[in-house]
């Protein structure tokens, strides 16, 4: 179970760890206070997340110099890239610690920049241990470094509590852990995501997928159709789209849907050469799935 949790977390933390403002550009979160965080940093978050463009997102982490190297945005993403990339276990936690030791630098000047990516630090170097050592061997330290990676996300929700990149990032967590264990509410962390969080195209995204998992599929299409509205640009939109109304079509036995299903599908697997090898791979054996369920409701007709 806790391995299963840390990869679905660092499956979301691939989504949010963004998490700042680029340098001469608006602060996707704050109307106020907007943090720079280098033009690198910033381009390789436009890749990842705006566009769906891992290849391009890993060339500009790799030409970060000068003042970006004390950045911690920039040590998450190149780690969430080893793990979606190349599942580089070793990376994962090399770049883990960087993201620690640089935030606890930034604490200093940005308490609640430096207390989450101490968050996000104490997290990759668990799933790095997890992931490395196996169930057996990995989760003792998992565990220790969850409880701190909870302790870090309570300092920053204590200095501002409806801080959009806070918000963001914990409310992808805590729907992830939610999906995994029982006795968990979905729900609180759907909310955080609705009332708080931003951009709207990524906290719309997690709406979408708390939904998803809910089996609220209305629900779950409105939410993935306001982040397309946002974004239009980044096929795994295109892909939770067509897995959402590959499921309610199915259920539904609606021929119409699954049809629209599969085009979303055809829309993300245009954008293969910009997205894992594991994720294509997913996408296609989904559209495969899709084609066949609609070929089965056609002959039903």
């Amino acid at each position: 179970m806790i391995r299963q949790i840390f990869s679905a977390i660092a499956l979301s933390t691939t989504l949010t760890l963004y998490l700042i403002s680029p340098t001469l550009a608006q602060d996707p979160f704050r109307a106020t206070n907007q943090r720079p965080i280098g033009e690198k940093t910033e381009a390789a978050f436009r890749a990842m997340f705006e566009q769906g463009d891992y290849i391009s997102a890993e060339r500009y982490l790799k030409a970060i110099s000068g003042n970006e190297q004390q950045e911690p945005l920039a040590y998450a993403m190149r780690a969430s890239l080893a793990y979606v990339l190349n599942e580089d276990y070793n990376s994962l936690g090399n770049y883990g610690k960087k993201t620690l030791d640089t935030a606890r630098q930034l604490t200093s000047t940005d308490p609640l920049r430096g207390n989450l990516y101490s968050a996000v630090g104490h997290f990759l170097l668990g799933a790095s241990a997890l992931f490395r050592e196996g169930t057996v061997k990995g989760t003792p330290q998992a565990l220790a470094e969850l409880r701190q990676v909870y302790e870090y996300m309570d300092k920053a929700e204590a200095i501002s509590s409806t801080d959009p990149e806070l918000n963001l990032l914990r409310g992808y967590m805590d729907l992830m852990v939610s999906v995994n264990l029982p006795f968990s509410n979905p729900e609180q962390a759907i909310g955080r995501l609705q009332r708080f969080a931003g951009p709207k195209y990524l906290s719309e995204r997690g709406v979408a997928v708390g939904y998803r998992d809910l089996k609220k599929f209305p629900q779950a299409i409105e939410a993935v159709d306001r982040a397309m509205k946002a974004s239009n640009s980044n096929p795994e939109l295109y892909y939770l789209k067509g897995q959402i109304l590959s499921t309610y079509g199915h259920q539904q036995k609606s021929a119409a849907m699954l049809q629209e299903s599969v085009k979303n599908f055809d829309l993300a697997i245009a954008k293969k050469a910009q997205l894992p090898p594991d994720l294509v791979k997913q996408i296609e054996r989904e559209r495969r799935k899709a084609a066949q369920r609609l070929s089965v409701v056609a002959q039903q007709k």
